[in-house]
């Protein structure tokens, strides 16, 4: 998308932080109408300072009935939505020696749920999109886990397949009404989220870098919109190689103290 995109009635969710601040802040200077969503609503008043092409929708993505009220606003406001990116997400890592149900519960909420809320929510607008002529996207955010199974990314690695299989499978059911589905899958980004992690993360890229493939790939349609390659790549490899060979690569990237020493 560049600034003679023609103007566009977009839903943005995690709005304020990381990868989602900075699609915001692109769109917005492009001059789309932006629904921007998020938890904090301070933040949005923050972002959308001195823009009169902002709709501020705050709201946290694992209620439902929020995010219902937050689309019936939408279609007040908007009448139809031409793209929708649901990029609200979370991270949290398990330690399979303290098994946390509740723990995999937090992340499958905003990850996964969170996304077909807003799937339910935005469907109709999309759909009005298209009755007007348009060619609405529908785009979500997963994640190059998704490919791979990692240590302890139990919880976030699978919310992220469950949600990549979710919008696979819709991709297809949507075709025949011209709704098109993209899937967005980002290696390592610098943002809040992964600054606490506690481990190596090759070719990491800035959150400027992730909006540019983003909106890019975007502006292309692709199903599948994944960076930088040269990481995406090997991890997609990887994540064909027979079962033996991914149990002992995914050992070796394993937390010395809980690998275990034989397999079971």
């Amino acid at each position: 998308m560049t600034a003679t995109t023609q103007t566009q009635r977009i839903w943005l969710t995690g709005a304020t932080s990381g990868i989602g601040r900075a699609l915001a802040e692109r769109l917005l200077d492009e001059g789309h109408r932006v629904a921007l969503s998020a938890r904090s609503g301070s933040a949005l008043r923050e972002l959308a300072a001195g823009r009169d092409n902002a709709l501020l929708l705050p709201l946290d993505v694992a209620d439902r009935q929020a995010v219902r009220q937050a689309g019936e606003r939408l279609g007040e406001a908007f009448g139809g939505l031409d793209l929708v990116i649901l990029n609200a997400g979370t991270c949290e890592y398990l330690d399979a020696r303290e098994f946390d149900v509740d723990l995999v519960e937090r992340v499958f909420a905003p990850n996964f749920f969170g996304a077909v809320y807003g799937i339910e929510a935005a469907l109709p607008l999309l759909r009005r999109s298209r009755a007007e002529g348009g060619r609405p996207l529908l785009a979500a955010t997963s994640s190059a886990a998704a490919y791979l199974p990692l240590p302890r990314s139990e919880a976030y690695g699978a919310s992220k397949a469950a949600l990549s299989h979710f919008l696979e499978s819709l991709r297809l059911d949507l075709a025949a009404e011209g709704i098109d589905v993209s899937l967005i899958h980002p290696g390592f980004v610098k943002t809040p989220l992964t600054d606490r992690n506690d481990f190596a993360m090759p070719m990491r890229v800035s959150v400027d870098e992730a909006a540019t493939a983003i909106l890019g790939g975007l502006a292309k349609r692709r199903l599948d919109i994944h960076f930088p390659r040269r990481f995406t790549l090997l991890v997609r490899l990887a994540g064909i190689l027979p079962p033996g060979l991914r149990y002992r690569l995914g050992l070796r990237m394993a937390r010395q103290d809980t690998a275990p020493e034989t397999r079971p």
